[in-house]
């Protein structure tokens, strides 16, 4: 059956040339319109003009007026001006509707970013951050005050659990990584040590640096990467699975029902973890000085109580409580901002772990600055 239009080119001029359509365009018959346009549109050259005159016109529906829009567009792509004239009121109404009388914009190709594009870009992000953490530390505030005023409102039998598993179950990599800590600082400080005669020295060191720095800051990384990650995780999955939106239908408060348990069950056990990374860390020392420089452990022992100052300890105590406060807070405002599924809790957890280790750094800075430049 052959088609129901046809299609012929005219050159009307040096420069200027018509298409010529007439008879019944429909989507239909969309591969052979396309074809024979195809091919008039390869015989048009640069700076020509190239009209489709659509006197003849008598119907066109919406694919058909696709295709041409298409070639339209290609054609002034390729720099041959294109009009469609000449066409009834109703045909007029089909080519206006898909935008035949407006001139087709050129694409622009996206430039890459500069380096101050992803600069800036970069801060304002952080910016952004740093306002929602800030935020999200106000309703908790608010929250706390509102427990104070009324404790039955908090969710208190979660915190044993969560006192367990954020503490009890981190004792034993707690201990181990803050001896091995103690042990490389020992090992790499005995060979200066041991050229100035000076092998009890390395009491000093470790005691001071463990209680006051390493301390804190390795037993607040390790309750980053478990405990952490695992509010993000278990807030995020909640969020997106909508069990937060049910417990504010129940009249639950996400705050004071999930964040507080678990920022006060942290600041409760971080200290105590703390302690027992000191030990550690001063056990790890210890080894060091018995088998490498000769010390007695009676005497490793004695010079870490004469050195090691109460202040020492409780600064670092003071410094894991201020830790563990910040990985609450990160953990559970990124947990209760994860949105898009599993793929969401992904980033918002990985997210928790890095923003949380540069707050500590951060942290860790201003309170020892804060205490030297108070004479402490």
């Amino acid at each position: 059956m052959p088609p129901a239009f046809g299609i012929e080119q005219v050159q009307t001029s040096a420069d200027q040339g018509e298409i010529r359509i007439h008879g019944s365009l429909r989507f239909a018959e969309a591969a052979p319109l396309w074809t024979e346009l195809r091919r008039l549109e390869t015989s048009a050259a640069r700076g020509q003009t190239l009209n489709f005159e659509m006197s003849a016109v008598q119907r066109i529906d919406g694919g058909a007026m696709a295709l041409l829009a298409c070639l339209r567009a290609e054609l002034q792509r390729r720099g041959v001006k294109s009009e469609f004239v000449a066409a009834d009121a109703h045909v007029q109404r089909i080519i206006h509707l898909y935008g035949g009388d407006h001139a087709v914009a050129r694409l622009k190709r996206r430039r890459p970013l500069g380096t101050l594009d992803q600069l800036g870009r970069a801060t304002i992000s952080i910016l952004l951050e740093v306002k929602l953490v800030l935020a999200f530390f106000g309703q908790m505030v608010v929250a706390g005050a509102g427990v104070l005023r009324s404790p039955r409102s908090a969710n208190w039998r979660e915190l044993p659990a969560t006192m367990e598993r954020s503490g009890a179950d981190a004792v034993p990599v707690i201990l181990l990584i803050n001896f091995l800590v103690g042990v490389a600082m020992a090992f790499q400080s005995a060979a200066q040590l041991k050229q100035f005669g000076a092998n009890i020295l390395v009491a000093d060191l470790i005691g001071i640096s463990i209680c006051r720095e390493l301390g804190p800051l390795m037993t607040a990384i390790v309750v980053c990467g478990r405990s952490g990650a695992a509010f993000a995780a278990e807030l995020g999955f909640m969020q997106v699975n909508e069990e937060i939106d049910a417990l504010r239908t129940m009249g639950f408060g996400p705050m004071r029902y999930l964040v507080l348990p678990r920022a006060l069950a942290l600041i409760l056990v971080v200290p105590l973890l703390t302690l027992l990374a000191d030990v550690a860390g001063v056990l790890g020392g210890l080894v060091v000085g018995v088998t490498s420089l000769d010390l007695t452990v009676r005497g490793y022992l004695n010079q870490t109580a004469r050195v090691v100052s109460l202040w020492d300890i409780s600064s670092g105590v003071i410094k894991s409580m201020v830790f563990a406060f910040a990985v609450a807070l990160i953990a559970c405002q990124q947990g209760l901002a994860t949105s898009g599924g599993a793929e969401g809790v992904g980033r918002r957890t990985t997210s928790t772990v890095v923003i949380t280790m540069f707050t500590l750094i951060l942290v860790d800075a201003v309170t020892t600055v804060l205490f030297r430049m108070a004479g402490l």
